[in-house]
């Protein structure tokens, strides 16, 4: 039986960007509700069989809110991810209200509008790193700094309704807060950008269009509950993971497929009928971060033999789930074929990721382009030489140095 005392302090050691560490197998099989220590210094429970991490995401029982939030364990030092969000008593009736005005930003006539868009970024950014290799005396050119980081931020921008030029400074917000360094540096960033959502905002109350932050403000108005405070958290949460999910996705899903040239080169030959079997894969696959979701126990719950208390915080590890052989066969090997494709890239239930359509829209665009484009791309360096992100809640690369 596992004990408090067995307590171990996240984040793990893992021996690449593609793979988890062993311990995650390890508990996943011995003690799948696990004491650990948060990078915070906190205790929590880490949840990392499939089974368990499903169920858990839908049960009310669970949640962001804490009911009593001054004692509540922190998870990072960051402004996201790091602790109770939301009022305890409001907490079911403020998500499903959240859900009802943000659905329609994510609905299939907006996504099939903006796929053009997608479309026409990608084969900007495309261009310009093809110009780039033949620039360069080595012809490397990097996938991460011409692709993979600017697209997702370009795409939220014109979804949320922000201006083109204001790029730059949403990539920095979004990277300082969810930096995990104990600097306070990350609730600055927070704070600013609060700051500047409530201007944008202002703007687009008086020159509202087809865009989230414009519905948010509609609703605003509408709704004398919906604040300015919570207009932020939505553009923060949309902004975080409408960008940094799909920024790693996009480096682990080159890197799985250069690394395994059997299925690039079946992406390459059929990318039509491929492409979508292979973004689940690596959403399935791909483990960005070292930590997993957050939620509180808002009640004693027993899971797996294991008694959580009213209180307690509970880190259910996505990525350790989403490799549980008891749910997928092979579950270490990257296989585009699996008949399996019911993983928890996206999350489950209630909170199953709202903007799932959007990564999806753009993780099968830019695959499908650059199978077409450029059928010999191939990675620069070995595996083990590219640059990771550290002290970053979401991890992911710092450099996808490529070359044809």
């Amino acid at each position: 039986m596992t004990t408090a005392t067995d307590r171990r302090r996240l984040p793990f050691d893992r021996p690449n960007v593609l793979d988890l560490a062993p311990l995650y197998d390890v508990l996943r099989r011995e003690a799948p509700v696990a004491p650990v220590t948060t990078p915070a210094g906190d205790p929590a429970w880490l949840v990392t069989r499939f089974e368990e991490v499903r169920e858990l995401l839908g049960d009310k029982r669970f949640g962001r809110s804490h009911p009593e939030p001054e004692n509540a364990a922190r998870i990072t030092h960051a402004a996201i991810q790091d602790g109770p969000t939301g009022d305890h008593e409001t907490e079911e009736a403020d998500h499903t209200r959240m859900r009802r005005l943000l659905t329609p930003a994510f609905s299939a006539r907006r996504m099939l509008a903006l796929s053009g868009h997608v479309q026409e970024l990608v084969d900007g950014y495309l261009d310009a790193l093809v110009a780039a290799h033949h620039r360069a005396a080595d012809g490397v050119v990097d996938l991460h700094a011409g692709l993979a980081f600017p697209l997702p931020v370009a795409v939220i921008c014109r979804l949320l309704g922000v201006p083109e030029d204001d790029g730059a400074r949403f990539r920095s917000l979004s990277d300082r807060m969810a930096t995990a360094s104990a600097d306070g540096d990350a609730h600055r960033a927070r704070t600013e950008f609060g700051h500047y959502m409530a201007g944008l905002a202002e703007a687009k109350r008086a020159r509202p269009g087809e865009d989230v932050i414009s519905d948010l403000v509609r609703a605003q108005a509408e709704d004398g509950g919906f604040d300015y405070a919570e207009m932020v958290r939505l553009a923060v949460g949309l902004l975080f993971a409408g960008h940094e999910t799909t920024v790693n996705r996009i480096g682990l899903g080159t890197l799985f497929l250069m690394t395994r040239r059997a299925h690039w080169e079946a992406l390459v030959a059929d990318p039509d009928t491929l492409v979508g079997p292979t973004v689940e894969e690596i959403m399935r696959l791909g483990a960005p971060g070292d930590l997993g979701l957050l939620r509180y126990a808002h009640t004693d719950v027993d899971v797996a033999g294991v008694t959580i208390r009213r209180g307690d915080a509970v880190i259910l590890s996505i990525n350790a789930a989403n490799r549980d052989p008891a749910a997928f066969s092979d579950a270490e090997t990257f296989d585009p074929g699996r008949p399996e494709h019911a993983h928890l890239g996206f999350g489950h239930g209630a909170h199953f990721c709202i903007g799932a359509s959007l990564a999806r829209l753009e993780l099968r665009t830019v695959f499908a382009t650059l199978a077409r484009r450029l059928p010999d791309l191939r990675l620069a360096r070995d595996l083990d030489e590219i640059g990771v992100r550290v002290g970053h809640i979401t991890g992911g690369v710092t450099e996808l140095p490529v070359t044809w």
